[in-house]
């Protein structure tokens, strides 16, 4: 039992911890407040809560997956698109390259999916944590599309 708990925080912990490190790090700034902006984007106070959220289930279903299945497909989708996550930011924000930014948010919706459809199997609860990432970086990979489009 603490041994599940200690991997289950420690996913959360990489999650949320890296996630905040790395937008702490790449903060939207000047640069992104002039770009053009669709009508559709959200309030930047939103990201913040949103995302911290994300990251605790992104965490949790991790977490399930290597107490379930260390070596497996799943597994290992979740460490790319932990990955392709935390690239997004530097990419966007640091390098202010939208376009690079678009093909790493699309691979992350594709990994995200692949690792739902990989789960929903095995592990049906790891699989619908994953369903409000799907639908944060679907709109997010729209937004990201449409920045650069206006740019």
């Amino acid at each position: 039992m603490m041994k599940t708990l200690a991997i289950h925080l420690l996913f959360v912990a990489i999650a949320l911890g890296g996630g905040t490190l790395i937008g702490l790090n790449n903060m939207p700034g000047e640069w992104y407040q002039g770009l053009a902006k669709p009508a559709f984007n959200p309030p930047g106070w939103i990201f913040g809560p949103v995302w911290s959220g994300l990251y605790i289930l992104i965490g949790i279903a991790g977490a399930r997956t290597f107490i379930s299945a260390p070596r497996s497909g799943a597994m290992k989708l979740w460490i790319i698109q932990m990955g392709l996550n935390f690239l997004w930011s530097p990419l966007f924000f640091g390098l202010h390259s939208p376009g690079l930014a678009l093909i790493v948010i699309v691979a992350l919706l594709v990994a995200i999916i692949a690792f739902v459809a990989r789960q929903w199997k095995d592990d049906r609860p790891a699989a619908l944590m994953f369903i409000p990432y799907v639908l944060w970086v679907g709109f997010a990979s729209v937004l990201n599309a449409a920045i650069f489009f206006l740019n």
